[in-house]
């Protein structure tokens, strides 16, 4: 029997002409843009997650940790005090690895149950139109306390109703000022907010300092009080400090309040 043979034909052509070329020209500018695409949409991505990666850091590492809470009453001597609390001497630091924080961003809330406060920082100008009355960039910050519980103006009105002020304790890479008061991790400051109640203006010393006039909040720390108060950066979590004053005062000066 003879093998069966299998003829095979050798189809050598191919498409040719002007048309092939434009097609495979248009599949590679196809490609090309559609790589282009891909690339730009890739960075675009890249940028906004490493954007919304960065915020969610500084929502949760952004945190103002108040250590303690001293009251200080108002006096003429030290058998003349008030019967509420005058100043809050507030300190503060911030959490590990947080990042600074900008004090004339912080807004602080202060109620009493009554009368809600809400204060901002002495050398802020943006949200009343103007800073603190008579508040100096290049004086101490005992000196801009004194000014926050003496002096007025038209706009706000009185100092002690919409400031408060800052005094460092602890700035080792001197990062804070009275005009520039950044915070960074390690750094200590006292917030000073006054608290005089509208019956305890006539008192002539706060602490060691002389007074000339005191002006009203409109809060009382009397005892008893439940005393709420929120630190609002610019950028993190609120800071929340909730406390009661003790039943009395007796003859003390300052009073513990928190923690």
């Amino acid at each position: 029997m003879k093998a069966n043979k299998r003829m095979m034909n050798s189809d050598t052509g191919a498409q040719v002409g002007i048309g092939t070329l434009i097609i495979f020209i248009a599949m590679v500018l196809v490609a090309a843009v559609a790589a282009a695409v891909l690339i730009q949409t890739s960075g675009v991505l890249q940028q906004k997650a490493q954007s919304t990666g960065k915020q969610a850091t500084q929502e949760v590492s952004s945190n103002l940790m108040i250590k303690d809470i001293e009251g200080v009453r108002a006096k003429n001597n030290a058998t003349s005090m008030a019967d509420n609390i005058s100043l809050l001497k507030m300190k503060v630091g911030l959490n590990v690895g947080s990042s600074p924080v900008d004090m004339n961003q912080v807004v602080i809330s202060i109620t009493d149950g009554t009368t809600t406060n809400n204060l901002i920082y002495g050398a802020n100008d943006k949200t009343y139109g103007n800073d603190m009355a008579n508040f100096s960039s290049t004086a101490t910050g005992a000196a801009n306390l004194l000014k926050m519980l003496e002096d007025t103006q038209t706009t706000p009105g009185d100092n002690a109703k919409y400031f408060y002020t800052i005094g460092k304790i602890r700035d080792e890479d001197g990062s804070f000022s009275q005009g520039e008061p950044v915070m960074n991790t390690g750094d200590l400051v006292t917030f000073y907010i006054s608290t005089v109640a509208v019956g305890d203006t006539a008192y002539t010393k706060m602490g060691t300092a002389t007074v000339s006039a005191l002006k009203s909040t409109g809060l009382v720390i009397e005892p008893r009080t439940v005393v709420n108060i929120v630190l609002t950066p610019e950028a993190g979590a609120a800071t929340t400090a909730d406390f009661i004053t003790p039943s009395s005062y007796g003859t003390k000066e300052t009073v513990q309040l928190y923690p």
